[in-house]
């Protein structure tokens, strides 16, 4: 993991949590793309906020009053503060994303091999427009690589999953 080591502190998420309340109701299907996110963040990521010495962290995402609250603690539970983001810049995106989640899984179904490559390369264009906002909101707060980036918006994503 490039660039998560300082000074022998390592600089990343051990814990994440998803606000029950925040969530949509999920069907099987989004329930598992949930904890498959949670279970790739915690394997992988790269997280450091800003003005904070060292980690690990725990994390703790809601959504309140159309606010994503980035709950950041220490690994053990000490606050370390609240970082709250407007969701309005995510919202297009959001919904062209899953508008191109839902042509993919209907393509998996009944169109060529070459519609279905087509259609996932746009899905995951939009994904990785969608990390890139989060990313630049995130930059004077908390900094992430872009797969910490890709994951947390998968994350995002799923308060708005139904």
């Amino acid at each position: 993991m490039a660039g998560a080591e300082n000074c022998g502190e390592k600089f990343h998420i051990v814990k994440i949590e998803l606000d029950e309340r925040s969530l949509a109701p999920a069907t099987a299907d989004i329930e598992h793309e949930r904890k498959v996110a949670i279970y790739d963040l915690l394997e992988e990521n790269y997280f450091r906020p800003v003005s904070v010495e060292g980690g690990p962290f725990e994390l703790y995402l809601s959504n309140v009053e159309r606010r994503l609250v980035f709950d950041v603690r220490r690994e053990g539970g000490e606050a370390l503060g609240q970082i709250h983001l407007s969701m309005t810049p995510f919202r297009k995106i959001i919904k062209d994303y899953f508008m191109l989640c839902e042509s993919y899984y209907d393509a998996i179904r009944n169109a060529a091999p070459a519609q279905i490559e087509t259609i996932d390369m746009a899905r995951r264009a939009m994904h990785n427009e969608g990390a890139e906002i989060l990313t630049d909101r995130l930059k004077d707060k908390i900094e992430v690589d872009d797969n910490t980036g890709r994951r947390l918006f998968t994350l995002i994503c799923s308060f708005h999953m139904r």
